[in-house]
């Protein structure tokens, strides 16, 4: 039977193993290290030729099948002797008499790749027949054949995959069956991941390649990262999984230094922060609770901004999430550790840092590079952006693009008889970003960089700007001479008497409300100084 046993089961002899990849990284050595252990190799097409070409012994599958590659490389392995060999299940008699009728031989370990038909469609040049031809038949074929028969055949559908086979095929011959079943777990997400792709392409366009918008079936590709002890509350169970191709400077790629393990909540609010301070160019910093930003400043360094965004609300800041955009030094390190903080995210730390932080054995550190700038002149952190926001409903699912729209000041159109001068604008922008990232409705008071008082999440937008005022009041901010933005237009007047009554000198809004006239109005009786975006940023 070619067999024997290991603590990790069953280890199955790879005598025979058939070679067909799109992707040739590693592929060579990885033949070459079969075929020095006796391993006969059956390939196809380009890679047999590679193969050849460096000196392994190979039989072209059209040898082995009595049948040429046809249809312009459509068809060459979905022949009997190729799936006769994958799928014939060896513990079985009458399987194994039924191939030795035919002359079909065993294919112990399949290594197949799939044409690469998500990078195809990528290019911004790519034609709708290109794409058409770079969905691959006979490759998923073998796979899944190989996949379902995997107490016999070893399946490798990625180059990362190569030196552990190998390995255990040098030490016991073949492939345990714990190996085997892995790798037919991961031939079938692959399979699966490929197949979404196509799906996903497709079904978003018109028989003649022209895209339609979003795809007439949604097919979510994401891996799981881990375990979660349990969801927002402990009677939930939770996972965190990440995008099959996560972007760089996403909170997913951040890599934790020390700590304990990240939450549900933790990683919920953690991308709040995340999100919200690697929008700032200047030095910032950003602390959440509770998914919302309670406290947010620039300022000349990370522990300036620090120093800033914590006067804001030091009782909310108490437990809370704290992200930086810059690297955080032993001064900053300092400064955060007097206080209680669950997760402090940065996109690196001095060694000073390391080692103050290390003193806080609890607190979860998360380092996210952040500065670099690719080939299209995009930021890592423009690159992180999630191009879709999806939520889930009662048997379905919301999805939208992602809310990256962002205002500068060449949009801002000035709506009342004052207009604000150009300290104020920069904190009307500020208070503007910051408001984005705010539970609606959202009221945010800023001053020279830094937040003063934030109102969210309330049914009311004039219940908003009340708490705002209390929460700066209850901090010893003053809020004369501040600025405010609002996520959305005021819908009566009375919002823009609340922060005018507090101090508040000049407004940042979308405009677009049946009242604007009068709200305006308003801000001309106050004295107040107002611009309209035309942009919304509602966040439920």
């Amino acid at each position: 039977m070619n067999q024997s046993s290991t603590p990790t089961g069953t280890i199955r002899k790879v005598e025979r193993a058939l070679i067909s990849v799109s992707d040739k990284t590693g592929v060579v050595e990885f033949a070459q290290a079969l075929a020095a252990l006796g391993v006969a190799i059956l390939s196809t097409g380009g890679t047999a030729k590679l193969l050849a070409d460096n000196g392994v012994a190979v039989t072209e599958v059209s040898a082995h099948t009595g049948f040429p590659e046809m249809l312009d490389g459509r068809v060459k392995t979905l022949h009997p002797s190729i799936h006769g060999g994958l799928l014939a299940r060896r513990e079985l008699d009458a399987h194994m008499a039924a191939i030795d009728a035919h002359g079909i031989a065993k294919i112990d370990l399949l290594v197949v790749n799939l044409y690469p038909f998500e990078a195809t469609v990528a290019k911004p040049d790519c034609s709708f027949d290109d794409a058409i031809e770079n969905i691959d038949i006979g490759g998923p074929a073998m796979v899944r054949s190989g996949a379902k028969n995997w107490r016999g055949v070893g399946v490798l559908t990625d180059a990362s995959q190569y030196a552990g086979a190998l390995e255990e095929i040098r030490t016991h011959g073949g492939l345990s069956d714990a190996s085997r079943y892995a790798l037919a777990v991961a031939a079938f997400n692959a399979i699966s991941n490929y197949d979404a792709a196509i799906s996903d392409w497709l079904s978003s366009r018109q028989p003649d390649g022209t895209a339609t918008g979003f795809p007439g079936q949604a097919n979510g590709r994401f891996v799981k990262l881990q375990d979660l002890r349990y969801g927002e509350n402990p009677h939930q169970r939770a996972a965190f999984y990440r995008d099959l191709h996560p972007a760089p400077g996403s909170l997913v790629s951040a890599r934790q230094l020390q700590g304990k393990e990240l939450s549900y909540n933790n990683i919920a609010d953690a991308d709040a922060a995340w999100e919200c301070v690697k929008s700032f160019d200047a030095p910032a910093c950003v602390i959440v609770k509770h998914a919302n930003p309670c406290g947010a400043a620039i300022g000349r360094d990370a522990a300036d901004a620090y120093a800033r965004a914590f006067a804001t609300d030091p009782t909310s800041a108490f437990g809370g999430i704290i992200a930086f955009n810059r690297e955080v030094d032993g001064e900053a390190a300092r400064a955060v550790g007097k206080q209680f903080v669950e997760v402090l995210l940065a996109p690196s730390y001095t060694e000073e840092a390391r080692q103050l932080l290390s003193a806080k054995a609890n607190v979860r550190v998360l380092e996210i590079p952040l500065d670099q700038v690719r080939a299209d002149g995009k930021t890592d952190w423009e690159r992180g952006r999630n191009a879709q926001d999806i939520k889930r409903v009662g048997s379905g699912l919301l999805i939208q693009t992602a809310d990256n729209r962002e205002v500068g000041l060449q949009e801002l159109k000035v709506v009342t008889k004052k207009a604000p001068t150009d300290a104020q604008l920069a904190d009307l922008l500020f208070a503007w970003r910051v408001a984005k990232y705010v539970k609606s409705n959202a009221i945010v008071f800023c001053g020279s960089g830094a937040t003063l008082g934030v109102g969210a999440g309330q049914m009311s937008r004039i219940d908003s700007a009340r708490i705002a005022s209390i929460k700066a009041g209850n901090a010893g901010l003053s809020l004369a001479g501040s600025v405010v933005a609002s996520d959305a237009f005021f819908p009566f007047r009375d919002g823009l008497d609340v922060v005018a009554d507090v101090g508040a000198i000049a407004v940042i809004q979308p405009g677009g409300s049946v009242r604007d006239e009068e709200v305006i109005g308003a801000a001309d009786e106050r004295g107040i100084a107002m611009v309209f975006t035309g942009v919304r940023h509602f966040r439920h």
